[in-house]
């Protein structure tokens, strides 16, 4: 049911092939060019990003090519202020063209917008002794030199190890093969300027099983700096075909209360409802149940969550934010309390507080396992619901009501007793956060969250 799937030693790291369009110096002469236009124009501040993406990425179902695309792209954005602090206005304007004529046009553009706005106390660059001021090498560039030809044989291995897996694997929602790379510079009239690439790969199947006319879907995926670290293409097709042929005959069951256990990926998600909620925006517009929680017991005893923003090769690392704001390994929740929100500079000023560094989302956060792994966490279960798959969009985040369509499996005295779907779990995030019995240590890594399964002790399953 929940493995790890080991990494391939065929895929290549080599630079060759994969070339940008603009040189670092380059990136950082537009955004310098930006700085000046607009102190020129009477702006009193203004911060600038300037980026380029290249990529490939292609589909192919039942054996057939769907989609090929190769992706070419540039952007700049550009923020200014109008007025100082506790008396600015704000505005920003974007465009793909890169020209002198582009820039300076963008510029004005975001200066009359700023003009125009209503004044905001809180509107403003960071502080300057916020700003990462040395840059922090932390490994996030691996080109993967990827032919069209070479992704569509991946891609065609993923989902023969699928289909040679049982007769009873019909159908394919498609295999996914992607190679993406970028740069970026970040500036403001602060005196930051940083950047540095990045690259992010990944390798997806959706399959679809069928017995007697029933028919029963599932997927898997693997996402990675470093395309030598990617799940290795058969054993990937493999867990996936291996995970739509146990949904098969999935049968409803009698509305009860049990406890619930979510598989990793679906727990990483509910690690996102939390972040959501002790998010800056949220907060200050007191949309959120953790609103005035920090120092408070939100989630049981066992549970802690790190936020590592430096680790190596990370999928989430940054050495700052999207406005420079350095980032730093803290503490957000410590045996179940809350120690730390996810702030940007606006609304850490709206808050009356310090942004954390994380204007554009948290930064790898690590959920500490306290449990078994993921076998361990089935015999505590005992008897229960094992969550693989959530549908819809049923959160609350002002009142912590939680309510999801679910498919998964029954639990009887330790051991998968058969698949369910159909159903509904229901209850409120601050009862399950505060009832979480395990962690489990078969983490997995889904974007910006690293979590293990999670036993939550009860909750409402809704059946027929």
């Amino acid at each position: 049911m929940n493995a790890v799937l080991p990494a391939t030693s065929t895929q290549q790291t080599s630079k060759a092939g994969v070339r940008f369009t603009y040189t670092p110096e380059q990136l950082r002469g537009f955004a310098q060019q930006v700085l000046e236009l607009a102190r020129r124009a009477g702006a009193s501040a203004c911060e600038c990003e300037v980026s380029e993406g290249n990529g490939l990425s292609v589909t192919v179902r039942m054996g057939v090519v769907e989609t090929i695309e190769h992706n070419r792209d540039k952007a700049i954005g550009v923020t200014v202020y109008a007025g100082e602090r506790p008396a600015a206005r704000r505005g920003h304007a974007s465009t793909s063209d890169l020209s002198a004529a582009a820039l300076a046009q963008t510029v004005e553009a975001a200066l009359a917008i700023a003009r125009r706005t209503a004044v905001d106390e809180c509107a403003g660059p960071p502080e300057a002794a916020e700003l990462a001021r040395v840059p922090r090498e932390l490994d996030l560039y691996h080109p993967w030199a990827l032919g069209t030809g070479e992704a569509i044989a991946l891609a065609r291995r993923l989902e023969r190890a699928a289909f040679a897996l049982s007769p009873k694997i019909r159908n394919s929602e498609g295999a996914v093969v992607s190679a993406q790379h970028g740069q970026f510079v970040l500036a403001n009239s602060l005196g930051f300027m940083q950047g540095y690439p990045t690259s992010r790969h990944m390798l997806s199947l959706s399959v679809i099983a069928e017995e007697k006319g029933l028919m029963q879907r599932d997927d898997w995926y693997s996402s990675a700096r470093v395309p030598g670290l990617l799940a290795d293409p058969e054993a990937l097709g493999r867990y996936a075909g291996a995970r739509a042929l146990a949904r098969l005959r999935s049968r409803k069951i009698p509305t009860c209360q049990a406890p619930v256990l979510l598989e990793a990926p679906v727990a990483a998600g509910l690690v996102g409802s939390f972040v959501n909620a002790a998010s800056g925006g949220n907060l200050y517009r007191k949309s959120s149940f953790l609103l005035d929680a920090l120092g408070r017991q939100v989630f049981s005893a066992g549970v802690s969550i790190e936020e590592r923003p430096h680790e190596p090769r990370a999928l989430a690392s940054a050495a700052f934010d999207e406005e420079g704001v350095a980032t730093r390994s803290r503490s957000v929740v410590d045996k179940g309390q809350l120690t730390g929100y996810f702030l940007g500079t606006y609304s850490a000023r709206k808050l009356g507080m310090k942004s954390t560094g994380s204007a554009g989302g948290a930064h790898n956060l690590v959920v500490a396992a306290n449990g078994p792994d993921f076998r361990g966490l089935l015999a505590k279960l005992r008897r229960g619901l094992l969550v693989t798959e959530l549908l819809g969009q049923g959160v609350n985040l002002v009142t912590g009501d939680y309510s999801r369509g679910a498919a998964g499996y029954w639990v009887e005295g330790g051991e998968i007793a058969y698949p369910v779907e159909e159903i509904t779990i229901a209850g409120n995030l601050k009862d399950m956060f505060l009832g979480i019995a395990a962690v489990g240590s078969d983490q997995v890594v889904r974007g910006a969250y690293r979590c293990g399964s999670i036993l939550i002790d009860n909750m409402t399953i809704a059946g027929n």
